[in-house]
């Protein structure tokens, strides 16, 4: 997501960030939810709301965390019914300048070997800025089930035939049969 396509943005610059952090809540309004629930193809958002500390960190970095909340209407996977789930995500990002991030994955890789895990590098820093309500919206966006369900909706999976001889083709297994048997020729 480029800055441009993101419905909820909310814009920090890094400078303007105490020593002792920033607490930040944001709501989407009516206008940014409705983006964003064409954003996720959803029936609809409600309440989309997060709540961010940044703090800065060593390096020209800040550490964001915090949590993002919404309701989400979509529809049953199984009855394709409307519901309503709920997203509750937590947030833990390191953002560096964009000259620190390439470096720092290339330090872990070596020091965690070939083998290891390398965990995400941190987000960028763009022109000073970090925007909080485009992390909010990812994480939003990552945390919507992809296949939503209704409680005790279950997929009920098609009944086979007990016996093979009663499934619905057995009478054409049985046409088949009569024409591939050989006939009996007549001897004069």
């Amino acid at each position: 997501m480029t800055r441009n396509d993101v419905p909820w943005s909310f814009v920090v610059g890094v400078a303007q960030i105490p020593e002792t952090g920033l607490h930040q809540e944001l709501k989407a309004s009516d206008a940014q939810l409705g983006d964003l629930t064409a954003l996720a193809g959803v029936r609809g958002i409600r309440d989309a709301r997060a709540t961010l500390d940044a703090l800065p960190i060593s390096g020209e970095r800040v550490h964001v965390t915090g949590r993002v909340t919404a309701i989400v209407e979509q529809t049953c996977v199984v009855t394709l019914d409307p519901i309503e789930t709920v997203v509750d995500e937590p947030i833990d990002v390191t953002f560096a300048p964009p000259s620190q991030i390439s470096s720092t994955a290339r330090v872990v890789a070596k020091e965690e070997g070939d083998d290891a895990e390398i965990p995400d590098p941190p987000d960028p820093i763009v022109n000073g800025t970090i925007d909080l309500g485009q992390l909010a919206t990812e994480v939003l966006m990552l945390g919507i089930d992809p296949y939503p369900r209704k409680p005790g909706a279950v997929f009920e999976s098609l009944e086979e035939a007990r016996d093979p001889d009663e499934h619905p083709f057995a009478a054409l297994k049985a046409l088949k049969a009569d024409h591939s048997a050989p006939k009996d020729k007549k001897t004069k």
